[in-house]
C-alpha cells in the first residue's frame, strides 16, 4: 500500500479467534491513548501484545501509521523471528521488533509491553540519578523499575539477552538515554503502569525546573510505599490485573468511544 494513499484495511475480524480480537481492540485502544496523551513519536515507538494460543504470535504497529490512525484491523501479527504471520499490506519496524521480541520471549507474563520515547520519559533517562523519589507517584512507580544502558539504535539481536536480563522480573524499566516501558498481564495493565511512570518523570523535569531546593520525604518513605504496593500485589493474589487497571480501563474505553470508536474497526 503506498503511504500517500487514503487509509482502508481489510477487515481481519472473521480471519481470527475471539481472543485475539479482544486483544486486538485492547492494543488499538492503547495507541489511541497514547496519542490523546501526546506521548507518540510520529510513526516510532511500539506498543506490542501476545495473540491468545501457543503459537508465540504477537500484534505490533504497522510501520508508517500514526498512533490515531491505528485500528484493530491493522495491527500486523508477527512470530518471535520477526515473520509476519498474517497478510498486511504494511511491515514493522525492525528495532520494535528487537525490543518486543525479546521481552515476550523471557517473560510469560509479558502479555503487554509498552514503548515511550516521550519529552519527559527521555529527559529522567537522561539524568544520572534516574527516577528519583521525591513524589508519592515516583514512589508508586519506581518501586518496580528497573533499568537498562543505552547501546544505540535497537537494531541488534544479540541486545536482547542484555535487555530482559536487566529487566529482570520487574515490570518498569527506564532504558537509558531512550525513554520508558513497562509490560503487563493485559493492556490495562501495562498501560496504568507507564501512565504513573510518565507523570512520575514530569513531575520530576518540572520540581528540577523550579529552581528551588527539593523536599526529599522522610526516610524510608519509599521504603514503606514499596511495602504497600508490594501488600496491594498480593492481595489481588493470581488476578489477570490490578484491581487499579481494572478500574481505569472501563473508563478509558468509554472516554475513547466518545473521541472516535474507529479503534474498533
Amino acid at each position: 500500500m503506498a503511504l500517500d494513499q487514503p487509509l482502508s484495511f481489510p477487515a481481519v475480524r472473521d480471519q481470527v479467534s475471539a481472543a485475539e480480537w479482544r486483544v486486538r481492540v485492547d492494543l488499538a485502544a492503547l495507541y489511541r491513548l497514547v496519542a490523546h496523551y501526546g506521548w507518540d513519536d510520529l510513526v516510532f515507538t511500539h506498543l506490542s501484545a501476545r495473540v491468545p494460543g501457543p503459537e508465540q504470535h504477537f500484534l505490533i504497529n504497522p510501520y508508517g501509521l500514526m498512533f490515531d490512525e491505528i485500528t484493530a484491523s491493522s495491527l500486523v501479527k508477527v512470530d518471535l523471528e520477526g515473520n509476519v504471520v498474517l497478510e498486511s499490506p504494511y511491515g514493522v519496524n525492525a528495532a520494535g521488533f528487537v525490543i518486543h521480541s525479546a521481552i515476550h520471549m523471557a517473560r510469560e507474563d509479558a502479555h503487554a509491553v509498552i514503548h515511550l520515547h516521550t519529552d519527559d520519559g527521555t529527559a529522567v533517562s537522561a539524568q544520572k540519578d534516574g527516577l528519583l523519589m521525591i513524589t508519592q507517584t515516583a514512589m508508586n512507580a519506581g518501586y518496580d523499575l528497573a533499568y537498562h544502558d543505552y547501546e544505540g539504535i535497537a537494531f541488534d539481536f544479540d541486545e536482547r539477552e542484555r535487555l530482559v536480563a536487566d529487566l529482570g522480573a520487574k515490570t518498569s524499566m527506564i532504558l537509558r538515554n531512550h525513554g520508558t516501558l513497562t509490560v503487563g498481564r493485559t493492556c490495562a495493565e501495562a498501560f496504568v503502569r507507564i501512565f504513573g511512570l510518565e507523570r512520575a518523570c514530569t513531575m520530576q523535569v518540572r520540581a528540577l525546573a523550579g529552581g528551588v531546593a527539593i523536599n526529599w520525604p522522610a526516610p524510608g518513605a519509599a521504603e514503606k510505599v514499596a511495602q504497600q504496593n508490594r501488600q496491594s500485589s498480593q492481595m489481588a493474589g493470581d488476578e489477570t490485573e490490578t484491581y487499579a487497571a481494572k478500574l481505569a480501563w472501563p473508563a478509558l474505553m468509554r472516554r475513547l468511544d466518545k473521541l472516535d470508536p474507529s479503534f474498533r474497526d
